[in-house]
């Protein structure tokens, strides 16, 4: 056991051995909420950034704001270092575009695995198989403390629900990803999340799923969760008023303009309103990830030709393009590269983003 992880629980009663935690090697304890919360607190100025920014989203999502939301940065955060210095490069970016976008940056933590793999800074932290989860926590808030600090908004998945009372208030959006959409834990977590929400369409296309999505996180719900003291507490949330649909692809893409026809017109049959965001990677790239730039290009083409109903796009962005492979020697790394899904490099971003910037600008002159 590392010095740094706190007392292993003891093991379960006598009297229950044979039928109970019999697939369990070992528990340790976890840092409550509160512990990491207090090391690391947000400020007056990070708060009113998250605020903010969520109130920028709110009004856009609603017609009061015709700016585009860019959610860019890398596929996985491995490295805080480099995060930082993608972190300090996208701002130069989010103001530089700041009146035609609205620039937040991809800061994702864990990673839903198909079967199995590094599931992210906080469950691995030092990328080792150690799984020090209570120094992954400490580690993800930093980093989410230090990028809000410097005026960088954030966006991350919401994958394991008991993690979100250590960052929520560092967040101006989430994402509920494509494997998680139809779970109902991951619907009400939403109903009660302070920050507007997506959630994207099944790993097989269904657009549906995420609709019922929405629609269910809209609505009040109760249930078990974690307080910040960390006690097991039942929840009751007010709702969800800012959920929306991310197209994100699945057996064929789904970004063009008769996938959006579609997509809004399902929205519209469940009295929700028309509006998405596309994901220009995943099953909308095909996995390449240069064909990212292919797809936005495309949806810059519908903007610009006036289409209000796409309010927001994703990109898997980093420093250096492409990805790599973990190994034993973290020495032998790219800096700034993805260790998890290829990523476009930030050269690239740049041109993508100065192009729906244009678009944007466009759909501004013909809505007039």
């Amino acid at each position: 056991m590392t010095k740094n992880r706190l007392e292993i629980l003891p093991p379960p009663n006598e009297a229950c051995e044979g039928i109970v935690d019999t697939r369990i090697s070992a528990m340790y304890q976890v840092l409550p909420p509160v512990a990491v919360t207090e090391k690391y607190p947000s400020t007056d100025f990070t708060e009113q950034l998250v605020d903010q920014t969520r109130k920028e989203i709110h009004d856009i999502l609603n017609g009061q704001d015709d700016r585009l939301i860019v959610i860019t940065g890398p596929c996985s955060i491995h490295d805080p270092a480099a995060a930082m210095d993608y972190a300090t490069r996208l701002l130069a970016l989010r103001r530089k575009f700041e009146k035609n976008l609205v620039v937040i940056m991809r800061v994702y933590f864990e990673k839903p695995r198909t079967t199995v793999g590094w599931k992210g800074l906080i469950n691995d932290p030092a990328l080792d198989d150690s799984h020090d989860i209570n120094r992954g926590l400490r580690v993800a808030r930093k980093l989410l403390r230090d990028i809000n600090s410097m005026g960088m908004p954030a966006a991350t998945e919401f994958l394991d629900p008991i993690t979100v009372q250590y960052i929520d208030d560092f967040i101006s959006w989430g994402a509920i990803g494509a494997r998680t959409t139809e779970s109902q834990l991951h619907r009400q977590l939403a109903s009660g999340l302070s920050c507007p929400v997506g959630f994207k369409n099944a790993t097989d296309g269904s657009v549906k799923i995420a609709v019922d999505a929405s629609v269910a996180a809209e609505h009040e719900h109760t249930f078990m969760s974690v307080t910040k003291m960390g006690h097991v507490a039942i929840v009751h949330t007010k709702g969800n008023e800012d959920c929306h649909v991310i197209l994100r692809g699945g057996v064929e893409p789904n970004y063009s303009h008769e996938d959006v026809d579609a997509a809004c017109e399902v929205l519209k049959k469940n009295g929700l309103k028309e509006m998405v965001m596309i994901d220009a990677s995943h099953s909308n790239s095909h996995k390449q990830f240069k064909r990212q730039i292919e797809v936005s290009n495309d949806v810059a083409g519908q903007i610009a030709v006036g289409d209000k109903r796409i309010f927001g796009i994703m990109l898997e962005s980093n420093i250096v393009e492409g990805r790599q492979d973990l190994c034993s020697d973290l020495s032998k790394l790219v800096y700034g590269q993805s260790v998890t899904d290829a990523c476009i490099n930030f050269e690239d971003t740049e041109m993508i983003l100065e192009r729906l910037s244009e678009a944007v600008a466009e759909r501004r002159k013909r809505n007039a």
